[in-house]
């Protein structure tokens, strides 16, 4: 058993990396249906459940300290990666596909809340699930600590994320042969085949590694140092703006072109994702289930408000699958169902994906406070 903090965090980050290897060296097709995420996060809980680690004090100080100045960090560099300039590119189809798929997410999360009677714990944890829903993980995270979702919370709604996401992909994989026949029946035109280059251009180049170390954790200190004089709400809720705002301000400068903030993003990212599932000591999943028909109950309003949105404003199948994915799935799985249409299209996949890391923390607050509003 691990006591010392060193050989916690050791543990974590050599978890981290051996999955990142996997899926990056190997590039194993499981983790095209199953994000990496969840394996880092199923692996770290399991550590935590079977007393690898020994929760004691100094390590459960050490894993808020280190948190704390990873959120910062991690947004600012996923924001980075925004191109808000090529947004306009994407032309109206497909702008109006992604705020139907946004907007139809939104509602269906807050019928849930009208329908069923949400604990506050529950509404919270909903509240987080809407943030990667909308966006991805770094939200769920971000929202999630806003929000004060427990560990436990985090877990249940990862698995929930994991297995009904899983399921959505397969589904939109699968109608990828039928888009003709669907958009004659909503009289859609198919999308040219000729939209490229439309994401940004943070994967050439020589890697910038420690420009965005140095970058990410300058902005992480000085979001927590003006934090001390302006409390908007909570501490939290303070740095989350700030480095939000700071990281969609850098994205209009040369720095989004740089290559290696995403790398560096999603290494934060897993490295988060690995310390909150080794807090996540698990009594029982009774909720699982429920919480799993839930998130069943959400995904069928949400086809149902986008099946009925290309009739009406003739989108085509291509429109509001990816655009459905870039929410539910973001910038790991939008590409993949993007090529299946054409390998022109992997960029249009990409850049809705990562609009959501800014969309999805706003409006998963958004929903998160209504929900537990709900609760009350």
């Amino acid at each position: 058993m691990l006591t010392t903090v060193t050989g916690y965090l050791l543990l974590y980050a050599l978890l981290v990396a051996i999955v990142s290897f996997l899926e990056q060296k190997k590039r194993l097709k499981l983790f095209s249906f199953v994000p990496a995420v969840i394996f880092i996060y199923i692996m770290s809980m399991l550590f935590a459940n079977i007393g690898v680690v020994e929760l004691n004090t100094a390590i459960k100080e050490s894993y808020k300290l280190v948190k704390t100045n990873l959120l910062p960090a991690m947004l600012f560099l996923m924001l980075l990666q925004i191109d808000f300039r090529a947004i306009k590119s994407l032309g109206r189809t497909l702008i109006y596909a992604y705020l139907l798929a946004l907007f139809s997410l939104i509602g269906a999360f807050m019928l849930l809340g009208v329908f069923i009677s949400l604990s506050p714990t529950e509404a919270a944890a909903f509240g987080a699930l809407s943030g990667s829903w909308m966006g991805g993980s770094a939200n769920m995270i971000a929202v999630g600590e806003i929000l004060g979702v427990g560990a436990e919370a985090y877990g249940v709604m990862l698995l929930v994320d994991s297995i009904n996401y899983s399921f959505w992909l397969v589904l939109l994989l699968l109608l990828v042969p039928f888009s003709g026949v669907f958009n004659s029946f909503t009289g859609a035109k198919t999308l040219a085949k000729s939209v490229d280059g439309v994401a940004c251009s943070c994967t050439l180049g020589a890697k910038r590694y420690w420009l965005f170390v140095f970058l990410a954790f300058g902005v992480s200190i000085l979001v927590q140092s003006i934090g001390h004089f302006i409390d908007l709400f909570s501490t939290t809720t303070t740095n989350v703006l700030l480095a939000t705002l700071l990281g969609v301000g850098a994205s209009f400068t040369r720095l989004r072109e740089f290559n290696g903030s995403s790398e560096l993003a999603n290494t934060l990212l897993y490295l988060l994702i690995a310390l909150i599932g080794s807090q996540a000591v698990f009594e029982n999943f009774d909720n699982l289930a429920s919480t799993i028909f839930y998130g069943t109950a959400i995904l069928f309003f949400h086809a149902c408000v986008m099946f009925v949105g290309a009739k009406l404003l003739r989108l085509d199948l291509f429109s509001i699958s990816v655009a459905s994915l870039a929410n539910i799935g973001g910038v790991a799985s939008a590409p993949i169902l993007a090529a299946a249409y054409h390998k022109n299209l992997v960029g249009v996949g990409v850049l809705m994906a990562v609009v959501g890391y800014l969309i999805g923390t706003l409006s998963g607050l958004f929903v998160g406070h209504f929900l537990l509003w709900m609760a009350q």
